[in-house]
C-alpha cells in the first residue's frame, strides 16, 4: 500500500513540474517583448526562474527538469530558441516533435515481440454431413 501512495506521489509531483514547465514556457512567450511594468515583470520573472541554479526549492528549474529527466540546458536551449519563432515555425517544431515521438513509439513497438495467443482447440478431421 506504501508503495502504491509513494507512486502516486512521485506521479503528482512530475505531472505539477510539467505543468509548471510549461506555464513558464507559455509566461515567456506570452510576455516576451512587453511593454507594460506588469507584463515586463512577469517576463523577467521567469526568465529569471529558467535561468537559475539555485536548487534549494522543490520547483526550482533544475528540479523540475530532474524530476522529468529532463537535460536543463537543452530546455534552456529549447526555451530561449522558441522565443526567437514566430507562430507558425513553433507550430512546425511542435508537429516535428510529435512527429519524431511517434517515430520512436512505433520503433518500439516493432521490437517488442508478439504475443502468441493460446491455440483454439480445433479438431484435426473435419466430418461431413
Amino acid at each position: 500500500m506504501k508503495a502504491n501512495h509513494t507512486n502516486n506521489c512521485e506521479e503528482s509531483q512530475r505531472e505539477l513540474a510539467a505543468g509548471v514547465l510549461k506555464q513558464a514556457e507559455q509566461d515567456l512567450r506570452r510576455f516576451y517583448g512587453a511593454t507594460s511594468t506588469i507584463e515586463r515583470e512577469l517576463y523577467l520573472d521567469v526568465y529569471r526562474w529558467v535561468t537559475s541554479d539555485d536548487c534549494s526549492w522543490p520547483f526550482s528549474f533544475l528540479n523540475v527538469c530532474q524530476s522529468l529527466n529532463l537535460v536543463p540546458e537543452h530546455v534552456r536551449q529549447d526555451l530561449a530558441g522558441n522565443l526567437s519563432l514566430g507562430t507558425f515555425s513553433r507550430c512546425v517544431r511542435h508537429c516535428a516533435r510529435i512527429v519524431q515521438r511517434l517515430q520512436m513509439l512505433l520503433t518500439n513497438v516493432s521490437r517488442t515481440p508478439p504475443r502468441v495467443k493460446a491455440a483454439e482447440s480445433t479438431p484435426l478431421v473435419h466430418t461431413l454431413y
